[in-house]
């Protein structure tokens, strides 16, 4: 008898845990699952469907999907994206880790100097992009008046983001300058996480400067480079703000990339199915990239 009374009160002990347990979840997925699945699967929905926000919505199945490959904007929205995607990652991690690699020396200022690089990341968008603008102004910018300076002619100094040839290198290297701060903190913290045993037996073993940073600090920075690398990628295939404040998709659709067309499309032409499948296939591209970056890390670590 004492023994059913003692099973029967630790199973309503355990209710009452797992109860309060859910108690504290609840709230979470209850604001993940309004704000974030929901939207998300109707999304879905919608990318089979033609509906413009107000009226009926008519389920058209893949007629959306069929149409984005003779869309000459949404290829040329992918095509922006890949080009931006592709020079940005690359860029980004050489500069942050450089960056990281000089400021984990002991020289002077460096936490200073940590913290003007890391600044751009943590400024306002709108500010720096201001800011950037100006610097890059055509007509009188510092950077093209430097170059009349150096002795480029006026005719041929580049017109920077008022120029579809230019505009799209303009938005990278804003981009490489504004998130390399941040990725330089994340290299820091992998550089630091790095044995001092390492560089001394590299030391010993007569490895210069260069051979020890190529055979000890590289392969150390594998992991942090690969998680760099993901959210990088995602970071590019997402991007938006940065085109929004300084382009705006133009000169021309120089510029345009696959969020900002989803936004258009979405929200100017209000021809939400369609944006929904753009949206669709954003995501399936984000999702082959960063399968395949995981299954070359995990070849790349069983060799």
């Amino acid at each position: 008898m004492t023994a059913d009374i003692s099973t029967r009160s630790l199973k309503q002990r355990k209710i009452k845990d797992t109860l309060v347990a859910y108690s504290f979840i609840m709230p979470n997925f209850l604001g993940f699952a309004v704000f974030t699945l929901g939207p998300i699967l109707f999304a879905v929905y919608l990318a089979f469907t033609q509906w413009n926000g107000s009226g009926a919505i008519k389920f058209i199945g893949f007629k959306n999907f069929i149409n984005l490959t003779q869309d000459t904007l949404f290829l040329t929205a992918l095509k922006n994206t890949l080009v931006y995607c592709i020079a940005t990652v690359p860029l980004t991690v050489i500069c942050s880790l450089f960056l990281a690699v000089m400021l984990n020396q002991k020289i002077f200022a460096r936490n200073f100097f940590r913290t003007v690089n890391f600044f751009p990341y943590v400024a306002s968008l709108v500010a720096v992009a201001v800011v950037w603008n100006m610097i890059f102004n055509p007509a009188k910018g510092p950077v093209n008046q430097l170059l009349m300076m150096l002795g480029v002619n006026e005719e041929s100094l580049p017109r920077w983001a008022a120029d579809k040839d230019w505009a799209m290198f303009t938005v990278i290297l804003f981009s490489v300058w504004k998130n390399s701060g941040y990725y330089m903190i994340i290299y820091l913290a992998g550089l630091q996480g790095i044995s001092a045993q390492l560089y001394e037996a590299a030391t010993l073993d007569g490895c210069n400067k260069w051979q020890q940073f190529r055979y000890v600090t590289l392969p150390q920075l594998r992991p942090t480079t690969f998680f760099v690398i993901v959210m990088l990628t995602i970071q590019s295939f997402k991007v938006y703000d940065q085109i929004y404040m300084i382009t705006q998709g133009g000169p021309g659709s120089s510029t345009l990339v696959l969020v900002y067309h989803i936004y258009n499309t979405a929200f100017i032409d209000w021809d939400l199915g369609y944006a929904s499948a753009v949206a669709m296939v954003l995501f399936l591209l984000v999702l082959i990239v960063t399968l395949i970056q995981f299954r070359g890390e995990k070849n790349y670590a069983n060799a």
